[in-house]
């Protein structure tokens, strides 16, 4: 069976989500939604960066693609700074009747203990009305804190902690909003930009570490959070823009969920805007990693180390996200209405995508 695809954005996920829909045997791309005025009109294929045409144009009539009743939309659009509105949109589609994989908001990848009812309920009844299926995934949050971990404590005799990192160099993450505004790199040590608000890294990566608990069937008696940033030796320039002397250049944080006074999951995250800052943090597997720590009998340590095919950790990191949720589209579809998580779907895997 193939399925009837809508891609919806086409940034730095979006692009990659659509190469994806086209090489899946069981997708078929239906349409295109952008915001940008600028991009209408454009083929998807240019859009996408593959050198060639899909026989698809890009358009900004959001109603034109959802009276095309797909199967299924690819959405990713940014909605950190737009909530409300990313919820709208989500529950727009699924009333339409149409199933959604998507790349945010990522507390809703397992929203049980994050955010209350009156968040989550409005979108479970849009989804019982229309009979579709919300997921909320990618990679992290997603896969190398989801399945990778619980994968890995199957071949356990004793668990003391699961520990899932991310070890990435951002400064060849092109997303000026995201570095600057939401993370603070090249703020002052006294300004608290957005990530850094009170109660947001729990709110962001509190699903992480309770969808793990749920996975280990522990009951979690809370969860904390702490950071800690380093600032730039000297001035210099990634290409979202220049870091100062003195500002923000590094980051680490931490979501801990706690059992009887001990954290047993829990979500770090190292970013660093250059290979040589912060040396005493913990340093990745090649350019860039996902890491499993798992304390207990015996301890198990994995890294899933990131290359793009154009040499870049970011470009695999940005192509994971889109492939977790392309790749889920089929059992996304199959599934019973609602809003989905991890542990409700069948192993996502490869599977149609070896060439012959």
């Amino acid at each position: 069976m193939t399925y009837r695809v809508v891609q919806w954005s086409t940034g730095n996920v979006g692009r990659h989500a659509i190469a994806g829909i086209d090489a899946h045997p069981g997708l078929e791309l239906a349409g295109v939604w952008v915001s940008d005025p600028a991009k209408a009109g454009r083929e998807a294929g240019e859009l996408a960066g593959l050198g060639r045409e899909l026989g698809i144009t890009a358009t900004g009539d959001a109603d034109a693609l959802l009276a095309l009743r797909p199967d299924c939309v690819v959405y990713t659009a940014m909605a950190d700074d737009r909530l409300p509105e990313a919820l709208e949109d989500l529950k727009r589609f699924l009333r339409a009747g149409i199933n959604v994989v998507s790349s945010s908001p990522v507390f809703l990848q397992f929203p049980t203990g994050v955010v209350p009812p009156e968040v989550t309920d409005p979108v479970r009844e849009a989804a019982a009305e229309g009979g579709a299926s919300l997921w909320v995934n990618g990679v992290d949050p997603g896969f190398a804190n989801d399945w990778l971990p619980l994968v890995l404590t199957g071949v356990c005799e004793r668990i003391d902690q699961v520990r899932c990192l991310e070890i990435l160099d951002y400064s060849t993450y092109r997303n000026r909003k995201v570095l600057f505004d939401i993370m603070g790199f090249g703020g002052a040590p006294d300004e608290t930009p957005m990530l850094l608000q009170p109660g947001v890294l729990s709110l962001a990566w509190g699903s992480v570490v309770r969808q793990l608990a749920a996975g280990l069937g522990v009951e979690l008696d809370g969860v904390e959070q702490s950071h800690e940033r380093v600032p730039a030796p000297e001035t210099f320039e990634i290409p979202s823009g220049t870091i100062a002397e003195g500002t923000a250049a590094a980051l680490r944080f931490e979501v801990r969920g706690m059992r009887a006074g001990r954290a047993v999951c829990v979500l770090e995250h190292v970013t660093r805007l250059r290979p040589d800052l912060a040396p005493d943090w913990p340093q990745p597997a090649g350019q860039g990693c996902y890491r499993v720590e798992v304390t207990g009998e015996p301890h198990y340590t994995l890294d899933l180390r990131l290359v793009g095919s154009d040499g870049d950790h970011n470009t695999a990191g940005l192509k994971a996200t889109a492939m977790r949720l392309v790749n889920a589209i089929p059992a996304v579809v199959e599934a019973p209405p609602g809003l989905l998580t991890a542990l409700d779907l069948p192993l996502i895997t490869g599977r149609g995508l070896v060439r012959g």
